[in-house]
């Protein structure tokens, strides 16, 4: 048995509230494993919606 099966066949014992807890216990794992994107730029602000905006659209939309 893999630890994925482990995990899968421990969660599937628990009671829903408890499964809820472990989900939201992954859920923060993950967010603490995964890389912060920069919120100084708007390319950082912009970078988790996959919108790809050029240094030249930004100088352009800044000067109007």
């Amino acid at each position: 048995m893999n630890i994925e099966q482990a995990v899968l066949e421990k969660l599937r014992q628990l009671p829903i509230d408890k499964q809820q807890e472990l989900l939201n216990f992954a859920e923060f794992l993950y967010q603490k494993n995964t890389p912060k994107t920069s919120l100084h730029s708007v390319k950082g602000l912009c970078a988790d919606l996959a919108v790809d905006i050029t240094e030249e659209e930004i100088t352009r939309i800044q000067f109007r």
